[in-house]
């Protein structure tokens, strides 16, 4: 099979194509022929050899995928059989023409929906579900502030957020984006280039703050964060594009009840995984089959063009996930 590796840390230049063995299904485990794969942030920090996989993962690129089930691996359940369109979040190898998984993380695909949109939900909506009401515990009555409401995790949280009835402040730059996330549902969209968002935050609440604010920065907006987290609030932590490291008030965080939180989806068990795939199939799944949510993707690149697909999400200019076409 044709397959993306990094040859060493560095840029988009580093990425080649390469033919490997196709992988054979385990115990309890598929095997899906790729049809689409997603790209994600943590794409471009492993590529630059920030963000290793987990041990024992595959080195390919790519968290998330569709494709058509080619084999079963021995003891499935047979829940899901050889031939069906099928798309899962992955620890890695998506960036390739095959890759296996557990039987549990796979999700039949709506048939409404493409391979390039099938391919777009999985890490954007589980994890943007499970920082919204896993961790953040958000109810219908509070608020949320949602960074790169642009983006994949952020596009999908700002939907899941509007569907639950939650009031939503956004963020995104630029006039165009901005208007393209008002139209998904927020409330307040904060242009960050040209806005303090903690500032408008306070004026738009009373200077109550949000309940919920789901963090991809890190350390360059702790103290706005701090400034605009609303008494018993939780701060969900998902990325750490402007630093890992900040000076956070303990005793802030003590009188007013606050919770900071962290989350990651890679790194987690199989186990917590496919419990967490199941609540989705269950949950929310059912709603991309009549629209009430949209898999929402920006640009389709080919696999042999990966290179220009990762200098487009180095540029910051796409609305919703970028998608590689592998068949």
């Amino acid at each position: 099979m044709i397959a993306v590796r990094v040859k060493e840390p560095g840029g988009p230049e580093k990425l080649e194509l390469v033919e490997l063995p196709a992988p054979l299904p385990g115990p309890g485990e598929l095997a899906i022929d790729i049809h689409a794969a997603a790209l994600n942030r943590a794409d471009l920090l492993q590529r630059r050899g920030a963000y290793p996989p987990p041990p024992g993962t595959t080195d390919i690129l790519g968290l998330e995928c569709a494709g058509v089930v080619r084999a079963l691996g021995p003891g499935c359940t047979g829940q899901i059989r050889v031939g069906e369109r099928v798309m899962a979040l992955l620890a890695g190898g998506g960036y390739a023409e095959s890759v296996v998984v557990p039987e549990g993380l796979a999700m039949k695909v709506p048939e409404a929906l493409s391979f390039a949109e099938a391919a777009a939900i999985p890490e954007a909506f589980l994890t943007a579900r499970e920082a919204l009401f896993g961790l953040g515990e958000l109810a219908a009555t509070e608020s949320v502030l949602i960074h790169a409401a642009a983006g994949g995790v952020g596009s999908a949280a700002v939907q899941l957020a509007h569907r639950a009835g939650a009031r939503i402040f956004a963020t995104a730059g630029g006039a165009a984006k901005c208007d393209w996330v008002r139209a998904l549902g927020a409330d307040v969209v904060i242009d960050y280039k040209t806005q303090d968002f903690s500032a408008v935050i306070q004026a738009e609440s009373d200077a109550r703050g949000v309940d919920v604010i789901l963090d991809f920065v890190g350390a360059s907006f702790a103290a706005q964060h701090a400034a605009c987290l609303a008494s018993r609030g939780r701060q969900v932590v998902i990325g750490v594009l402007g630093g890992a490291t900040a000076t956070i008030n303990l005793g802030r965080l003590i009188q007013k009840r606050q919770s900071l939180r962290g989350l990651v989806m890679r790194s987690r068990s199989n186990l917590e995984k496919i419990e967490l795939t199941r609540s989705f199939i269950h949950s929310t799944l059912p709603l991309f089959a009549d629209g009430r949510l949209r898999a929402l993707v920006d640009s389709v690149f080919p696999l042999s063009e990966v290179r220009r697909a990762h200098e487009h999400m180095e540029e910051n200019q796409n609305l919703g996930k970028i998608v590689l076409s592998v068949r």
